[in-house]
């Protein structure tokens, strides 16, 4: 029996593999589009590759994965992200886990994970054919199993598969960051780092926290990718032309009334441009007084007067910035959209619609924020569907 596989990313690979240990007699062979496979696995985390992640700190899968969650519920009762650990280390790779329960190789190094990959196709005798593009399933003609693993796609690309009867989700860029407008300066703080922010889209329910990086175009960092991930459809239908808010310390106004009084207490003779929380940054502080003192930023702790307190709490938990776009250069990873769940089995993930072809990875309408939550993802809707082809073949 043979299965074809479309799509020689991570996913395409790990369903590879799995099926060929489910079932060695089985022939499995991978189509890839490009020159290259596993290019975004290479790419990830700086290179080091988030493979997983530990999901210790997630209480309610919707948190990290905007759009799949409760698919991906049901799929990690038969292989959950303990298993994936587990299947990474049984094969050779020793992995470790970072206080913000990211699991990594050890060694650091996304080739590591591209390795294991690549040998274990040599050894199953997995066959990998490149520059494969693949526009009509009567190419596959002679498959017993076909799978499509194709990562983020277009409205374009997934047409061949409309045509079948398909319900697609209109594919949209989701984890990229902001670009703001020039106006406000912010872009003068490149490189400033905040370790706890809060960002929300103002008269809508998205909000995202963590550190957050402000760059030569806007701002990046984890919360600005988790914000961009929950927000990803609406901020494409609103064109990426939206206000964005920023509080700076994660706190409400009582606490930072609190906080801010007794920084002016303790500090009354001082120039309030001399005198920051902790929290903050010295350059970003300066910014902030600008913005909210701009008339009076010399003025010393003590003089400063109930209204300029208001402003400067307003600022801390309110700065509003406007958003002009993604960033100015391609840098998003993942995709919102793709097949839709209601096109498929949520047991084995076939088709609704073509018997014998199953997807898995970032082709279906499962993405996830920025943490290894999508590579996740990707191995376990490829083991549910090696799992689903080896049953039905040995049936």
């Amino acid at each position: 029996m043979k299965t074809a596989i479309i799509g020689g990313g991570a996913a395409g690979f790990f369903l590879a593999i799995n099926l060929k240990e489910k079932l060695p007699q089985m022939q499995v062979d991978i189509y890839e589009k490009g020159k290259r496979v596993l290019t975004k696995v290479e790419l990830s985390g700086g290179g080091r590759c988030n493979c997983t992640n530990t999901f210790a700190e997630v209480s309610d899968l919707s948190q990290v994965y905007p759009r799949g969650h409760r698919l991906l519920k049901r799929l990690f009762k038969s292989f959950s992200p303990v298993d994936a650990y587990s299947w990474f280390e049984s094969n050779g790779v020793a992995l470790t886990i970072q206080p913000d329960q990211c699991v990594f190789p050890r060694s650091q190094d996304s080739h590591t994970i591209i390795h294991l990959f690549l040998s274990l196709c040599q050894q199953y005798g997995i066959r990998i054919f490149k520059e494969k593009k693949i526009t009509s399933l009567e190419e596959f003609a002679d498959y017993d199993f076909i799978a499509i693993t194709t990562g983020g796609s277009t409205q374009t690309s997934l047409q061949w598969l409309k045509d079948l009867g398909h319900e697609i989700e209109t594919p949209v860029p989701s984890l990229f960051t902001f670009e703001l407008e020039k106006s406000s300066r912010i872009q003068d703080l490149m490189g400033t780092v905040v370790e706890n922010a809060t960002l929300q889209i103002p008269g809508t329910k998205f909000k995202s926290d963590g550190p957050l990086l402000i760059t030569h175009w806007g701002v990046s960092g984890p919360a600005t990718l988790r914000l961009s991930s929950y927000a990803a459809r609406w901020l494409h239908e609103h064109d990426y032309q939206v206000p964005l808010s920023i509080n700076w310390l994660s706190q409400n106004e009582n606490e930072v009334q609190t906080l801010l009084s007794q920084m002016l207490r303790e500090n009354a003779n001082k120039q309030i441009l001399n005198c920051h929380p902790s929290a903050l940054p010295q350059r970003l502080w300066e910014h902030i007084i600008l913005r909210s003192l701009k008339d009076t930023p010399q003025k010393r702790c003590s003089e400063l007067g109930k209204k300029d307190i208001h402003r400067l709490i307003n600022t801390l938990i309110n700065d509003n910035y406007p958003i002009v776009g993604r960033a100015p250069f391609k840098d998003e990873f993942v995709t919102c959209g793709g097949i839709s769940l209601s096109s498929i089995n949520s047991n084995t993930l076939e088709s609704k619609h073509y018997p014998r072809l199953y997807f898995a990875g970032e082709v279906l309408d499962i993405d996830g924020v920025t943490g290894g939550f999508n590579f996740q993802a990707a191995w376990t809707t490829a083991h549910t569907v090696a799992s689903a082809i080896s049953a039905k073949a040995l049936s």
